[in-house]
Parts: C-alpha cells; sequence; structure tokens
C-alpha cells in the first residue's frame, strides 16, 4: 500500500461528490485515485480540478484502475450488492454508505460472502455512531449511571424529500439511521415493528404518508419510538432522548449558533445532513482510512447493515398492514459480534 490510501469512489451524487472533497480535503493519508458514476461528466465535475483521478461509467472497470486500494460506496442502495461483491472478489475494503443493501435477501447474501471469506472487509456508513453527542450518549449509556434504559424517543425531520421518495422510504432510507443508533445506544436488537400514520401534512407530496410514528421493541424490553417527518418545511433536526431508571438524557438540541441582533435572537438551523454530520462524516472516513492503512476494518459491519435491512423491511410491512410486525433475523455468523 502507498503512502496514501487509494480510494476509488462509486457515485458522483450529492454524498459521493462530498466525500470527494472530504478525502481531497479534509482526511488525511488517502486520495481519490478513481471514480465511477453512469453520468460520466457528473464524475468529472466532482473530480475537476484534482489531478492523476481516473473516471469510469463501470464499476468493474474503476475497481480495476491502477492505485485503486480501497472503495467507498455512495452510489443508489440497488447498486450496492454488486458492488460489494465485486470489491470482495478482489480483497478491498470497503466504505458502504446505508443501507448496506435495501432488501434483506441481498444484504444476507453480503454478510454470507464476507463471511466466507472469513474476514471483515466492509464498514457500513452509519455516521452517527461518529457523532459527539451520539458518542457521548453511548458512554453515559454503558456506565450505566442513571440505570437501565427503558424508552429513546426520536426525532427525524427534513425540510423537504427528494422526488423520488415514496412512502415506504421514510423507513427503509430515512429510519434506517434511528434503527442502527438504537441498537448500537442500546446494545440489543430489535424484534417488533409497528407503524403509525396520522393525517399527511399538507406540505408532503401527493400520495405520500409524511409523517409516520414508528415504534420499536427491542429483545429486552426497551421501547424505540421515531417521528420521522420528511417535508416539515423549515429545518433538518436530529434528537434523541434516552429514558432510563433514574434519570434521562437528550442529545441534538443545540448544536447551532445563536445570532442576537435588532431586538431579537435568532438560532441557525441545519438545512441538511451534511451540515448538521459533518463533522461526524469526517470522523468516520477518517476512522475507516486508518483502519485500512493499517490492514484492519472497524466501525459497524455487514451485519449491521443486514440487521438495519431486515428491521426496516419488518417496517415496511407494519406500514402496509397497520399491524405489529416482528422482524425475522437470520442467524448471525460467528465473524459478526453483538450490536
Amino acid at each position: 500500500m502507498s503512502d496514501l490510501l487509494g480510494v476509488a469512489v462509486l457515485g458522483a451524487g450529492h454524498m459521493g461528490a462530498d466525500h470527494v472533497r472530504r478525502l481531497d480535503r479534509v482526511v488525511s493519508g488517502a486520495r481519490v485515485a478513481a471514480v465511477a458514476d453512469p453520468d460520466a461528466e457528473r464524475a468529472k465535475a466532482a473530480v475537476a480540478g484534482i489531478d492523476g483521478v481516473v473516471v469510469h461509467t463501470d464499476v468493474e472497470a474503476v475497481l480495476d484502475a491502477p492505485g485503486v486500494e480501497a472503495v467507498l460506496i455512495a452510489s443508489p442502495g440497488e447498486a450496492h450488492e454488486e458492488a460489494l461483491l465485486a470489491a470482495f472478489a478482489r480483497g478491498l475494503p470497503v466504505l458502504c454508505e446505508k443501507p448496506m443493501v435495501p432488501d434483506p435477501a441481498g444484504a444476507l447474501r453480503v454478510v454470507e460472502a464476507e463471511a466466507r471469506l472469513g474476514r471483515r472487509l466492509a464498514q457500513i456508513g452509519f455516521m452517527r455512531r461518529y457523532d459527539e453527542e451520539y458518542r457521548q450518549l453511548k458512554s453515559l449509556l454503558e456506565g450505566g449511571r442513571l440505570g437501565r434504559p427503558l424508552m429513546l424517543h426520536c426525532v427525524h425531520r427534513n425540510v423537504s424529500s427528494p422526488p423520488h421518495f415514496t412512502s415506504d422510504m421514510l423507513v427503509t432510507s430515512s429510519v434506517s439511521h434511528e434503527i442502527d443508533a438504537a441498537r448500537w445506544l442500546l446494545g440489543q436488537e430489535l424484534t417488533a415493528v409497528t407503524v403509525l400514520r396520522p393525517r399527511p401534512s399538507a406540505g408532503a407530496p401527493e400520495g405520500l404518508l409524511d409523517p409516520q410514528l414508528v415504534l420499536f421493541e427491542t429483545e429486552r424490553g426497551a421501547l424505540v419510538d421515531v417521528e420521522i417527518f420528511v417535508n416539515c418545511g423549515f429545518a433538518y433536526e436530529v434528537r434523541c432522548e434516552a429514558v432510563c431508571e433514574t434519570g434521562s438524557a437528550r442529545i441534538g438540541d443545540a448544536r447551532t449558533m445563536v445570532v442576537t441582533a435588532e431586538g431579537g435572537a435568532r438560532r441557525e438551523v441545519p438545512q441538511d445532513y451534511l451540515v448538521r454530520f459533518s463533522d461526524a462524516y469526517d470522523r468516520e472516513v477518517q476512522s475507516w482510512v486508518d483502519a485500512a492503512r493499517g490492514g484492519r476494518v472497524t466501525g459497524p459491519h455487514a451485519w449491521d447493515g443486514y440487521a438495519a435491512s431486515a428491521v426496516a423491511d419488518a417496517g415496511v410491512r407494519a406500514l402496509e398492514t397497520g399491524s405489529r410486525t416482528p422482524v425475522d433475523l437470520a442467524p448471525r455468523p460467528a465473524l459478526y459480534t453483538t450490536p
């Protein structure tokens, strides 16, 4: 491996272009070696001003490009399984944005393929584990000072949803972050899902069931509720409160600047996830690069990606039926540790 880890970025959209910028300007120990995107012009735009980057429209070609030593997958979720398996075949470490694979059957195929290798190559991009507030909450809960966690109350709001967003995607794309955060914070698997649907907001596109209230049960009796509202119109907001036996702790209230002027005070509110979680993304990618350069893989693993897909799939069925829906998880391979 060279002094700088040569990274191939798959996908040059909103997320992929931001990772290209991060690898080039923020993260140490890495360089952008290649970019793949079906839109060649978009790929070229993402790497404008960066020397020595190979641009392809084909994933296989970019993985075989000279100098590629690791892969960052930021393409649409439907393309992740093929890209992950191609990276595994080449022994390349991977950072894969969530969802690892949207459907649980495909996600399980990735888990089984990696388990057959007998070593971890994939880290899954659940960046909230790298956010300082989430890390503080995790440490507090693990320390036991507030007793056993009983409930998590979560809020996840977006200013607006992309044009292609569906009602199912409120669970599979947005709430997938809370699914992983809950598993990680509580150290428990989620075992059942119920989805309640209030009257849709006037700001929601026609036919989109937005907002939703998602309720998760865990294997040791805790409850997790998530308000997901992807067309709130006013801010990107993520909050989480842990209610324990002897106290509670809440994160996500006031990470932004307060401006006082002209007889009033105004709090700056982030408008998207790349602003709110910029530090977490930086920390996540730096951690991945450091580990890959040392021949290791750390962070959320493929089983975490599979579990999130399986829980989200149960959530979609709960949305469709209006009924409490159990989560069906395959046996966990020995390669993966507890949540």
